[in-house]
């Protein structure tokens, strides 16, 4: 008799991807604060302060008042740290409490828990993205040019952050590890990525570095999505956003495949 090999599955497994989202989703709501309010705090801050009191002595930019200018890079800012923050912890806890052989052993392929991970990051970043836009209403600062566009925005980054947020968590061995990734690069690049200046204001000498930030592109698209102005070619920065979700997804299904820092 020849040997069969037998499928772990067939199809899509809606139940095991539906047990991850659940899981997920129950561990979120046990710690709302942290998960929800706080960024929807930091964004107030940053709109009440930036956008309000410092936009009330600064004429129109682009047109626009500069509290609305101001919306769509702090609401961008806090998508990215909502994504990125809810993979890592999604995986690393997996690997520090050691309960990520349940999912490693269940009828699940690579690609299922991939997207099991990301769809909670998803669901994280929407509903912040949705309370920062509440808190904008308060403030007149709420706009919608591009439903569609505004949801392309959010879901992509929200995806390309989850993806390396799961990238860091499984080459991290400590929680310092952990964080370094934020600290030094993504923080950073958000600030001079265009959330408070247009990259006109810049001087000569940096605007290059602008349009070479990935961060320019993506608060770039939010802007154009909510209040109709744009510094590039906005299929440009879609280019950008899906060609990091084809690369960062490939590299994490890699990743996956060979068991790195899955199995110790």
């Amino acid at each position: 008799m020849s040997d069969v090999t037998i499928p772990r599955h067939m199809g899509i497994n809606w139940i095991g991807l539906g047990t991850i989202i659940r899981r997920e989703w129950s561990r979120v709501w046990r710690v709302p604060i942290q998960a929800f309010l706080a960024p929807w705090i930091s964004a107030l801050m940053f709109i009440f302060i930036f956008g309000f009191v410092v936009g009330g002595n600064i004429r129109l930019i682009a047109g626009h008042r500069y509290v609305e200018f101001v919306l769509p890079g702090v609401l961008m800012l806090n998508v990215v740290n909502a994504a990125f923050l809810q993979s890592t912890s999604q995986i690393y806890f997996q690997r520090f409490l050691r309960y990520i052989e349940e999912t490693l052993v269940a009828p699940l392929s690579y690609v299922e828990m991939i997207i099991g991970s990301l769809t909670m990051t998803i669901v994280r970043s929407v509903v912040t993205a949705l309370g920062i836009l509440a808190i904008g209403v308060a403030f007149h600062a709420t706009h919608m040019y591009n439903i569609f566009e505004f949801l392309f925005w959010i879901i992509s980054v929200s995806i390309v952050f989850g993806l390396l947020g799961i990238i860091i968590a499984l080459w991290a061995n400590n929680f310092e590890q952990l964080t370094m990734l934020n600290v030094f690069f993504i923080a950073p690049l958000s600030f001079v990525g265009g959330v408070f200046n247009t990259v006109s204001m810049l001087p000569p000498w940096l605007k290059w570095l602008a349009y070479a930030n990935p961060f320019f592109y993506f608060i770039n698209g939010l802007r154009d999505s909510m209040i109709g102005f744009d510094e590039a070619p906005p299929y440009l920065g879609m280019s950008v956003a899906l060609a990091l979700i084809a690369v960062l997804g490939l590299v994490t299904w890699r990743l996956f495949k060979i068991g790195y820092g899955l199995r110790e």
